[in-house]
C-alpha cells in the first residue's frame, strides 16, 4: 500500500527479558509459542490470521524497537504493518527483527494529523505562511528542493456551505505540505543532503550515508559485488574504528536499490574530571568516517580476503529454507527483469573469483557524490553550522565531477547500463560485454544518478494489458512443513503527493481492515481449511513497485478446501459493485467504525510528535523519498486525514478497495488483471495418521481450478455486529465495589504505609486489599499514552510430570478463544479497536503475563482496566480454542526436525536440563494427556490476588490511575496466594559424566550448512544457583574490599560509587558486562582473525525466580569449519584468565549498556520492566533501590568484580553441552533415542516474501 508519507512514532519493545536472544532458535521456539490474546487496535488491526504488511526500506540494526506510525504513514503502515518486522532493507539485515512480546509490536495506526486544511472553508480563500525549508542548488530532480527557504500549508476559516464536485476534485488535488523541519540541500559535486532536527534520543545523532547501488547495479559475473564492498569499505575504515571509543554504533547494509552506512552517535564526546565537564563535537569525525567508507575505502589484499570469508560463511548461515522459499518468490513474481537473480549475497561461485582490482573498478564505477545521499537525524540544534560541516568534508570528494574522466566503452561494453538510456525490456541493462580495451578513448563524463531506482521494468498487472497468463509455479522440498499459495499483483507505485492520493490510501485502509477483521474471525471451527491468510498490500522501494499478495497457508491435504475459503473471502467485496447489493462490500457500520478508530489514532499519535526517535525518522524519510511521497510531519498528517476522511463515501470505498483485490476476484475473465505469479510452496512428504510419510502430488491445473472453484462459492451478506460501548456498566460496577469495598491496605505487615512513593524515580507502589499488587509510574514519555502489565507467577515450571504442556497450551487457548463474558471474541476485539487497546497474552518458565497499550483519550485507560477484570473474572474456555491451541504446538513440534537451528537447539536443551520438557515444546504424547479442564486449572490456579502484581506506566494522574485500580483490580475476588514454590519439580542441569554432553544433529539437505551452540550453568539475576545456593554467602572479598568502611563514595570525576559486591544486582550487572565483553572477542576471534564464522554469539538467560540461569553461545559456519568454530568459541570463553580483561574493555561495555539504558528510559515499556517483581515475594531481593542504582552499579564495577562473577559461569567440561547441528545431502543419520516423534512432520511459519533474502548486519 502506499507507504503514506508521514513519520514513525516509536513504541518501545516491552521489556520482560525473553529466556534468550530472539535470534535463537530457543527464543524462537518461545516466540513461536507465544499466544497472543487476539485483541489489536485499529491501528494494528489485529488478528493472528490476517497480517496486512506495509513494507518499507529501513536500516537493518538488530535493535528491538516497534515502529508505530505517524499520521499518513500510520494509516499506510499500521495498516500495512511495520510492527510485524517485515519491513527491513534487503542485504546485510537479520531475517526478522522479532522484538519483545506484546507492547513490543504496538504500531498506531491512522493517518496524517497536521495540514490544517479545510474542504469546506478551502473555498473561502486562504492565507498563505511561509516557513522555512532549504532549497537544494543543484539541478532539477525528485526529492531535491530548489535553494530558497520556502514553505506554505493553507490557514483557512471554517465554512458551511457545500461544495461541487468540481470543486472537491480542485481541493483534492492540492499537494500535501511538507514537513516543516526536514532540511535538504545538494552540494556542487551532486550529493544530495537531509537533515532532520530530532531530540529523541537526547544528545545523540544518526547519520546514514546511502549510496544508490545495490545489487540490481551488478553484470553477469558481479554478482555480489556491491555487498562485497558494502563490507571491505565498513571494516577497512581507520577513522570509523576511531569513533568506537566514544560510545557511538555503527553498521552496514547493502539491498538491491542501495548501499547504506550508518553511524548512531554521540553529539558530544563526554568526560568529567575533578567535577568538570569536558567534550568535542562527533559530527565533523563522525562525516569524515562515512566520507573514508564510501568514496576513499582501501582495498588491501587482506582486507579483502577476510572479508570474503565472512561473506561465504554469511552465504551458507542465509541459505535456510525460508531464504530459498524468499528466493524463489521473488524469482517468479519479477521473472521479466533483474530482480528474480540479483539477489545481494551473490553467488558462492563468484565470489571466489574477485581480486581487490575487479572489486576497486566497481567501486570507481558507481560510488561518487551524485550517486549518494546523506541522511543527519537527531539533536542537531545549529542547522547553518552542520552544512558548513558537511560542505567542508564532501565538496572536495571527486570535484572534479565534470571533468571525470572515465574509459568510453561501446554501447554494449560493460557501462552500458550506467550511460545507455533505459529501453524497453530492459535492453539496456542486458548489454553488457567484455571490459573494452586500454585503448578505448578517454573522455570526460558527467556521472549522475539513475532517475529511476531499482533501474528495472515491470510487467504490470493491469485490467486490459496484453500478456500471457502464467501457469501456477510449485517449489517443492523436503524440508518445507506445510502448503503455502502465494498470489501476486504487481502495480506502479502511485506517489502520494495529494489530498487525493492520501484520500485513496485511506480508503483502501478502511476496506482493507475490514477484510481483515472479517477474515480473522469468521472461521473458529477446531480444524479450520487454513492455518492463516495474509494480505499484503505495500509498496516497495526496494522492488520499485506496489505489490499486493495473498498467501493462504494450510496443511496440506486441506490445501484445496484452504484455497476456496480464502477467494471466497475476496470475492465478498468485490460482488457488491457487480451485484449492485447494499449488504455487500464493507457495510455503513465498519466504514464508519474503522475511520472512526483511525482518527483516534491519529490524533494520538500527532500528541506523541516529539517522541519519535531519530532512526525511525529517518528510516521513513529514506524509504519515503525512494518512492517519491511528500513528507509530514504527525500533526501535518492528521489535519490531512481529517481532512480527506469528511469526503469519503461508503462507495468509493468499495470501489476502491475490489480494484485491490480484482486480480482474484475476476482470476480468469476476459481483460480481468493478470496475477504477476502465482506460486505454491510445498512438502515433498507429508504425514498420514495411521500411514506415516507419503509423498506430496500436485500439479498446476489442480490450483488454477481449486481457485476458480472457489470463486464460484455461494456468497451471503455480511451481518452488523453489536460493538459494545463498556465491558461493565456503571451499575454493575457499583454493585462489585459495594459487594467488595475494594480499599488499599499497607503494603508489609511491619509497616502502616499504604503508598510508598519514591520521589527520585517518581514510583509508586500500593498493595490491594485482595492481595493484588501495584505499582504506577507517571511520565509524559509517550504522550496521553499508557501502558500496563499483569505478571502472575508461575509459569511453566509449575507442570508436573503429568502436565507437561498445560500452562503453554492454557494460556494459548485462553487467547485463540477471545471471549469475556458474555461477549464474543468479535466483539471484544472490535471494543478493543474502538478504544485503541492493544493486548497480549504470553507465558514463559516463571510466569504467565498480560500487557496493554492504551490511549487515554475517551476513558481509553478505563476501557483497558475493564478488559482486564472480565479476563480475571469472567473468562471463557471453549473446546474448539482448545483444539486449536493443541493442534498448534503439535504442528510446531512436528515441524522442529525440519529446521537446522531449532532441531541442534532442541537437542542440546533436553541434554543440559536432563529432559525437562518445561524447557522445551510440549511434545505429542504430552499434548495428548490433556484436556480442556487440566489446561484451565493449570492457568487459573496460578491467578490469585497474593500471586499477582500490576505495573502501570504513562501520562495519566494519579486521581485516574488509582480510581481505576480501584474499581477494577480491586473489585476482583479475594483468594489467598497458593505456595507455588513447593509446587514446582526440581530443576538440575545433567550431571558429568554422559554420554550427551557433546552431540551432533544431522539433516538431509540439498544444500550445506552447519550451526552449533554451546551453553553451560550460570546463576540467576540475584544470585541463586541451583539447589538454591545462595552465592552471596560464597563470595570472598579481598582485604582491600573488606577496608571500605563506606559502601558509597566519589572518585575524582566525581561520579557516584558503590560497592557492586554488596547489592543484589552484583551477578546481574557484572553477568551483563561480562556478555558484552565476551560477544565483543567472539567477533574479534572466530569471526574476523579465524574467519570460521559470520555469526557468533554469547547471551545470558538470567532468571528472576527460579534458582539458575544458563548461556548460549550461537555460531553457525560450514560442516567442514564448524568443530574448528566450537573450539574457538570455547577457547574464548574460557581464555579470560589467560587473556586478562583490560579496562578499555569494561569501558567500552560500560558505555553500550549505559547508553541503551539511557535511550530506554525514555519509553514506557521499558519502565514496565523496570517494575516488574517489585512487591513479589517470589524476587525478594528486588526493590527501588535496583531502579535508581543501576546507572551507578554498572558504572562502579570493576574488573575484580567481573573475574568474581565469571568464577560462577560454568566454562569447564563437566558442566558445559555443546550440539553441532550439519546439514547437507551427504548428513549421516541422526538417531534420537530420547525423542522418537522427532521425524514426524507438520506445519512451520514461513517468512514474508524476501524477508530471508536480507543478509545480515556487517558487523
Amino acid at each position: 500500500m502506499a507507504s503514506a508519507p508521514f513519520p514513525p512514532v516509536a513504541a518501545s519493545a516491552a521489556s520482560v527479558p525473553p529466556r534468550l536472544a530472539p535470534r535463537h532458535p530457543f527464543a524462537a521456539a518461545a516466540a513461536a509459542r507465544r499466544p497472543v490474546l487476539p485483541l489489536r487496535s485499529s491501528a494494528v488491526v489485529a488478528a493472528n490470521t490476517l497480517r496486512c504488511t506495509h513494507r518499507r526500506a529501513v536500516s537493518p540494526r538488530s535493535r528491538r524497537r516497534a515502529q508505530g506510525l505517524g499520521a499518513a504513514s500510520a494509516l499506510a503502515e499500521s495498516v500495512w504493518g511495520v510492527g510485524e518486522g517485515k519491513g527491513a532493507c534487503l542485504s546485510c539485515f537479520p531475517k526478522s527483527r522479532r522484538g519483545r512480546s506484546g507492547l513490543a509490536r504496538f504500531a498506531p495506526c491512522a493517518l496524517p494529523h497536521a495540514s490544517g486544511l479545510s474542504f469546506r472553508s478551502r473555498l473561502s480563500g486562504s492565507k498563505v505562511r511561509p516557513s522555512h525549508i532549504l532549497r537544494a542548488a543543484g539541478p532539477d530532480e525528485p526529492h531535491v528542493a530548489s535553494p530558497t527557504w520556502s514553505d506554505t500549508s493553507l490557514d483557512t476559516s471554517d465554512m458551511d456551505h457545500a461544495i461541487s464536485k468540481e470543486e472537491l476534485e480542485d481541493v483534492l488535488n492540492t499537494p500535501l505540505p511538507e514537513h516543516p523541519k526536514l532540511i535538504r540541500g545538494q552540494l556542487k559535486n551532486g550529493l544530495r543532503y537531509l537533515i532532520l532536527p530530532n531530540k529523541v534520543p537526547a544528545n545523540r545523532f544518526e547519520a546514514h550515508m546511502e549510496v544508490h547501488v545495490g545489487s540490481i547495479d551488478e553484470e553477469e559475473d558481479e554478482q555480489g559485488i556491491a555487498h562485497m564492498i558494502e563490507h571491505v569499505a565498513f571494516l577497512g575504515s581507520k577513522k570509523r574504528e576511531k569513533l568506537l571509543g566514544t560510545g557511538a554504533r555503527s553498521n552496514a547494509y547493502t539491498d538491491f536499490h542501495h548501499t547504506v552506512f550508518h553511524i548512531h552517535s554521540p553529539t558530544k564526546t563526554k568526560f568529567v574530571l575533578y567535577f568538570q565537564e569536558y567534550g568535542e563535537d562527533l559530527l565533523p569525525s563522525v562525516l569524515d568516517a562515512l566520507n573514508e567508507i564510501a568514496f576513499h575505502p582501501k582495498f588491501s589484499s587482506s582486507r579483502v580476503e577476510k572479508e570474503r570469508r565472512a561473506i561465504l560463511s554469511e552465504l551458507q548461515m542465509m541459505n535456510t529454507i525460508e531464504y530459498r522459499v524468499d528466493c524463489q518468490l521473488l524469482q517468479h513474481l519479477h521473472s521479466e527483469n533483474k530482480l528474480s537473480n540479483r539477489f545481494p549475497i551473490g553467488l558462492e561461485e563468484q565470489i571466489h573469483k574477485w581480486d581487490p582490482d575487479k572489486i576497486r573498478r566497481f567501486h570507481e564505477r558507481r560510488y561518487y557524490p551524485a550517486n549518494a545521499t546523506l541522511y543527519l537525524v537527531g539533536e542537531i540544534d545549529d542547522i547553518p553550522r552542520a552544512v558548513r560541516e558537511i560542505g567542508a568534508v564532501f565538496e572536495h570528494t571527486h570535484s572534479e565531477n565534470e571533468g571525470n574522466l572515465l574509459p568510453s566503452s561501446s554501447p554494449f561494453g560493460a557501462m552500458a547500463s550506467l550511460f545507455a538510456p533505459k529501453l524497453p525490456g530492459g535492453f539496456a541493462a542486458n548489454l553488457s560485454g567484455e571490459k573494452s580495451p586500454a585503448t578505448d578513448k578517454i573522455k570526460p563524463v558527467k556521472r549522475e544518478r539513475q532517475a529511476v531506482r531499482p533501474p528495472v521494468e515491470h510487467k504490470w498487472s493491469l485490467p486490459g494489458v496484453a500478456q500471457d497468463a502464467k501457469p501456477p509455479a510449485i517449489f517443492q522440498h523436503e524440508l518445507i512443513q506445510s502448503f503455502s499459495i502465494n498470489m501476486f499483483c504487481k502495480i506502479p507505485v502511485s506517489k502520494v503527493q495529494t489530498y487525493k492520493d492520501l484520500r485513496s490510501v485511506l480508503m483502501k485502509r478502511i476496506f482493507l481492515s475490514a477484510l481483515h477483521f472479517r477474515i480473522n474471525t469468521r472461521y473458529k471451527s477446531s480444524n479450520p481449511p487454513f492455518t492463516s491468510v495474509e494480505l499484503d498490500h505495500s509498496d516497495s522501494g526496494r522492488e520499485g513497485c506496489t505489490v499486493t499478495t495473498l498467501t493462504v497457508t494450510a496443511e496440506p491435504q486441506n490445501w484445496k478446501s484452504a484455497i476456496k475459503v480464502a477467494v471466497h473471502e475476496q470475492h465478498f467485496f468485490v460482488l457488491f459493485q457487480v451485484r449492485r447489493l447494499k449488504e455487500f462490500g464493507v457495510t455503513m457500520g465498519e466504514m464508519t467504525r474503522y475511520m472512526d478508530a483511525l482518527i483516534k489514532d491519529s490524533e494520538q499519535l500527532a500528541m506523541m510528535i516529539d517522541s519519535v526517535p531519530s532512526v525511525d525518522n529517518l528510516d521513513f524519510i529514506m524509504e519515503s523519498d525512494a518512492l517519491g511521497h511528500t513528507v509530514m510531519d504527525q500533526l501535518q498528517g492528521h489535519e490531512s486525514l481529517l481532512a480527506v476522511a469528511e469526503t469519503v463515501t461508503l462507495e468509493e470505498v468499495n470501489t476502491v478497495g475490489a480494484e485491490v483485490l480484482e486480480f482474484i476476484s475476476d482470476f480468469g475473465k476476459p481483460n480481468a488483471p493478470l496475477p504477476a505469479a502465482i506460486v505454491a510452496c510445498v512438502p515433498r512428504m507429508v504425514h498420514v495418521d495411521g500411514v506415516g510419510e507419503t509423498e506430496f502430488e500436485i500439479y498446476p491445473e489442480e490450483i488454477t481450478e481449486a481457485i476458480k472453484a472457489g470463486l464460484e462459492e455461494p456468497i451471503y451478506p455480511e451481518p452488523e455486529l453489536e460493538v459494545p460501548k463498556e465491558l461493565i456498566t456503571q451499575l454493575e460496577l457499583d454493585e462489585l465495589k459495594s459487594q467488595h469495598k475494594p480499599s488499599f491496605v499497607p503494603l508489609t505487615k511491619e509497616e502502616n504505609a499504604v503508598k510508598v512513593f519514591d520521589s527520585e524515580t517518581g514510583i509508586a507502589q500500593r498493595r490491594l486489599s485482595n492481595g493484588i499488587s501495584v505499582n504506577y509510574k507517571i511520565t509524559q514519555n509517550e504522550a496521553r499514552v499508557g501502558v500496563m502489565r499483569l505478571i502472575v507467577g508461575g509459569g511453566r515450571a509449575t507442570e508436573d510430570s503429568e502436565s507437561k504442556g498445560s500452562v503453554i497450551v492454557g494460556v494459548r487457548t485462553l487467547s485463540e478463544g477471545g471471549c469475556v463474558g458474555n461477549f464474543s471474541r468479535e466483539q471484544v476485539e472490535l471494543f478493543c479497536v474502538n478504544n485503541l487497546i492493544n493486548c497480549s497474552l504470553e507465558s514463559n518458565e516463571e510466569f504467565i503475563f498480560m500487557e496493554f497499550r492504551f490511549a487515554l483519550r475517551d476513558n481509553g485507560m478505563r476501557a483497558a482496566f475493564q478488559l482486564l477484570h472480565m479476563v480475571l473474572e469472567h473468562n471463557v474456555w471453549l473446546e474448539d480454542a482448545f483444539d486449536r491451541a493443541t493442534q498448534l504446538y503439535l504442528s510446531y513440534y512436528r515441524s522442529i526436525p525440519k529446521s537446522l537451528e531449532r532441531s541442534t537447539a532442541h537437542k542440546l536443551m533436553l541434554a543440559m536440563l536432563n529432559h525437562d520438557e518445561r524447557f522445551v515444546e510440549p511434545s505429542p504424547h504430552s499434548l495428548q494427556k490433556l484436556t480442556l479442564q487440566s489446561v484451565k486449572d493449570a492457568v487459573m490456579n496460578q491467578f490469585v490476588g497474593g500471586n499477582m502484581e500490576v505495573s502501570i506506566v504513562g501520562d495519566f494522574t494519579e486521581e485516574e490511575v488509582e480510581s481505576c485500580v480501584l474499581d477494577y483490580l480491586g473489585t476482583v475476588r479475594a483468594a489467598s496466594s497458593p505456595n507455588t514454590e513447593e509446587r514446582i519439580e526440581k530443576i538440575s542441569f545433567r550431571p558429568f559424566p554422559s554420554d550427551v554432553h557433546f552431540q551432533e544433529v544431522y539433516i538431509k539437505d540439498t544444500d550445506e550448512r552447519a550451526c552449533a551452540y554451546i551453553a553451560g550453568p550460570a546463576p540467576n539475576r540475584w544470585g541463586f544457583a541451583t539447589e538454591g545456593n545462595d552465592l552471596f554467602n560464597v563470595i570472598q572479598r579481598s582485604d582491600a574490599d573488606a577496608e571500605i568502611s563506606e559502601p558509597v563514595n566519589l572518585d575524582l570525576t566525581g561520579k557516584r560509587r558503590i560497592d557492586v559486591r554488596s547489592h543484589p544486582l552484583f551477578f546481574g550487572i557484572t553477568l551483563s558486562l561480562l556478555a558484552e565483553i565476551i560477544n565483543s572477542r567472539l567477533f574479534t576471534t572466530v569471526r574476523d582473525s579465524m574467519g570460521l564464522t559470520y555469526d557468533v554469539s554469547f547471551e545470558l538467560n538470567l532468571f528472576d525466580k527460579l534458582d539458575l540461569g544458563w548461556y548460549v553461545i550461537a555460531v553457525t559456519s560450514t560442516p567442514s569449519k564448524v568443530h574448528k568454530a566450537v573450539d574457538a568459541c570455547k577457547g574464548v570463553l574460557r581464555g579470560l584468565h589467560s587473556s586478562r580483561i583490560v579496562e578499555r574493555e569494561l569501558d567500552r561495555a560500560k558505555r553500550t549498556l549505559l547508553m541503551k539504558h539511557e535511550a530506554e528510559t525514555k519509553t514506557n515499556a521499558y519502565w514496565l520492566g523496570l517494575l516488574a517483581h517489585l512487591q513479589s515475594s517470589s524476587v525478594p531481593r528486588k526493590d527501588v533501590s535496583c531502579i535508581k542504582e543501576l546507572t551507578t552499579l554498572y558504572e562502579s564495577a570493576t574488573i575484580e568484580d567481573l573475574y568474581l562473577a565469571y568464577e560462577h559461569l560454568k566454562v569447564d567440561d563437566s558442566s558445559l553441552f555443546a550440539c553441532i547441528g550439519i546439514a547437507g545431502a551427504e548428513s549421516g543419520e541422526d538417531t534420537n533415542d530420547e525423542e522418537p516423534d522427532m521425524d514426524l512432520h507438520g506445519m512451520a511459519p514461513m517468512g514474508g516474501r524476501g524477508v530471508s533474502t536480507m543478509t545480515r548486519p556487517t558487523t
